[in-house]
């Protein structure tokens, strides 16, 4: 499989829609400017193009396994894992004091991107490690930072996030996991735990489990939960791995896809662990990594969206069939408005993941307090509608392929088995969607209503020069006010579940025309101003069917009982 890491766009996208100048801007992030983050991203793009990339078939086709007891990985999964540590890859934005190199979130947002375009069943191991890496920073105690960072940081030792049991999925107050103080400030730490992404490899000294778990005193539900730091190995005196915990895997999981990613069934027998956080704080200290992981969840959609589209682009402009004035699929009309959708949808994701990333960045470099609603409302949506264009994008590559994309061989189905777990993981998407109208919408819908006046002003600005895109973003913003105003105003919660996802796609496809507009108004003549065009004129009007959706209430829902359903 060829790929081809898009730098070019996401040089585009930071220096002419997304504002990025104002990260550099702050004295947090001085030293970032443009031309330090385009030899960044040049020099991340070429290792995902000739490192990453090979690997990607590899890892579908010779998954990991464990062989008595011991797990062994994709072969070159080693090597791959080993040039992102190398190059730094893993503590882009990790503090400086701890061997990272302190970067905006919106730069590792960028790469982390590029990676998963590349191979993501590995992008996701230094994935977990970075998540890991932000909730230690923010709540463990600093003897912990000073011996697990660095050694995260540098790509020594690995990281995953234990949260899911069998009977507790997204409903983790359910838990059953349970901690013992031990009486010299360890606790004995037993249960088990499924879906744990990358729960161990071959290449890395140690791995570091984050795991919950209930003390004795711990109240039911989320409140009574804490979190605990569960290494693989017991650190020594001098910080080596010394003997093994009382933890291990005890079977992989057979998955739909992402085959070169193992995800374990972990069994903890009274394992030793370091609280982290507050004792009955550990959803609070969880949620740190959660967060950053959604947006990584929602870079790893518009990822494996990307490779699809690289590999049904060149199929295309290869695949001889009909009449055309190339004599390939390229030329037919569906062919083409398949492509051009992709495309368009991709950059519309890939503009809301950099938005949400820049948000975050400038809360960190001022501490205000619109920055940080603003990442919180913008984190549901790129973690959803970047999933959601990843995988609608990788079967629309299926399709461009035609027959030959039901056929293994071509690679093209590998994208969207690799990609479909997106929206399920790190919260599924209708979780994100409820999380936006409900928690995000506590202010009344204050944010919304703010971004809303935001694309509003562009598109006035955008008049003299775009008219007719400029009204339909402008009329679509309306109508996007209006669905706020109604869902904000509802006291019964089931009415605003029960239409918060077509509610939170309709709010990106506008947010998708927004960026887009911004897009054309940078390149006027040029591609972009025509990739703009199609996604306003063709694919912006499904905002209203949405709101329609978002507006019926409940009732609708529950109209069949659950006998009706079944008969």
């Amino acid at each position: 499989m060829t790929f081809r890491a898009p730098v070019s766009e996401y040089e585009f996208l930071l220096n002419h829609v997304v504002g990025y100048g104002a990260i550099p801007a702050t004295d947090r992030f001085a030293e970032a400017t443009p031309d330090v983050v385009s030899a960044i991203l040049n020099e991340a793009g070429k290792m995902c193009d000739e490192v990453m990339a090979p690997l990607q078939r590899n890892g579908d086709l010779t998954p990991a396994f464990l062989e008595n007891g011991v797990l062994r990985t994709s072969p070159g999964f080693g090597d791959g894992f080993k040039a992102i540590a190398d190059g730094g890859w893993i503590g882009m934005s990790a503090p400086e004091e701890h061997g990272g190199m302190g970067l905006p979130l919106t730069v590792a947002t960028a790469v982390n991107e590029m990676m998963a375009g590349a191979c993501l069943s590995l992008q996701l191991a230094p994935l977990m490690t970075q998540g890991q890496i932000e909730a230690l920073e923010h709540h463990a105690p600093d003897a912990i930072k000073e011996l697990y960072l660095p050694k995260l940081i540098s790509g020594e030792w690995s990281g995953t996030m234990n949260l899911t049991e069998p009977q507790a999925g997204s409903d983790v107050g359910a838990l059953s996991s349970k901690a013992e103080p031990n009486g010299d400030g360890t606790y004995a730490v037993s249960g088990q735990k499924i879906f744990i992404s990358w729960g161990d490899n071959d290449f890395c000294g140690n791995i570091c489990h984050l795991v919950l778990a209930r003390l004795p005193d711990g109240v039911p539900g989320t409140k009574g939960i804490s979190l605990f730091l569960v290494p693989k190995f017991l650190p020594d005196a001098d910080g080596n791995p010394g003997a093994a915990n009382d933890l291990k895997v005890v079977s992989l999981e057979h998955k739909m896809g992402l085959h070169g990613s193992p995800t374990c069934v972990m069994q903890y027998d009274g394992a030793t662990g370091w609280l982290i956080g507050e004792e009955h704080g550990g959803m609070a200290a969880m949620f740190t990594m959660m967060n950053n992981a959604r947006l990584g969840v929602g870079g790893q959609g518009v990822g494996a969206g990307e490779g699809a589209y690289q590999h049904a682009l060149a199929y295309a402009l290869e695949r001889k069939q009909g009449k055309t004035a190339s004599g390939t699929i390229a030329d037919h009309a569906d062919v083409r408005r398949m492509l051009m959708e992709m495309k368009a949808d991709l950059f519309a994701s890939r503009a809301i993941l950099l938005a949400c990333a820049q948000a975050i960045d400038m809360q960190t470099a001022t501490g205000a307090k619109d920055w940080a609603a603003r990442a919180a409302f913008l984190t549901p949506i790129a973690k959803a509608f970047g999933t959601d264009t990843g995988i609608r994008v990788a079967e629309t590559g299926v399709q461009v392929h035609g027959g030959m994309g039901f056929i293994e061989e071509s690679g093209a189905a590998q994208y969207y088995r690799d990609v479909r777990v997106t929206a399920i993981y790190e919260g599924t998407n209708g979780i994100q969607s409820m999380d936006l109208v409900a928690r995000k919408m506590m202010d009344g819908g204050e944010m919304g209503f703010a971004l809303i006046d935001e694309i509003e002003e562009q598109a006035e600005r955008a008049r003299t020069t775009h008219p007719n895109m400029a009204e339909s973003v402008w009329q679509a913003c309306e109508s996007l006010r209006e669905a706020t105003e109604w869902l904000a105003a509802q006291q019964d919660m089931q009415d605003r579940f029960a239409g918060s996802v077509p509610y939170l796609r309709a709010f990106a496809r506008v947010l998708g025309g927004h960026y887009h507009l911004a897009a054309a108004m940078a390149d006027q003549g040029g591609p972009r101003e025509k990739l703009a065009r199609f996604y306003i004129t063709r694919m912006l009007p499904e905002h209203g069917s949405l709101l329609a959706h978002a507006q019926a209430g409940a009732a609708g829902a529950f109209a069949l009982t659950l006998d009706e359903l079944a008969g």
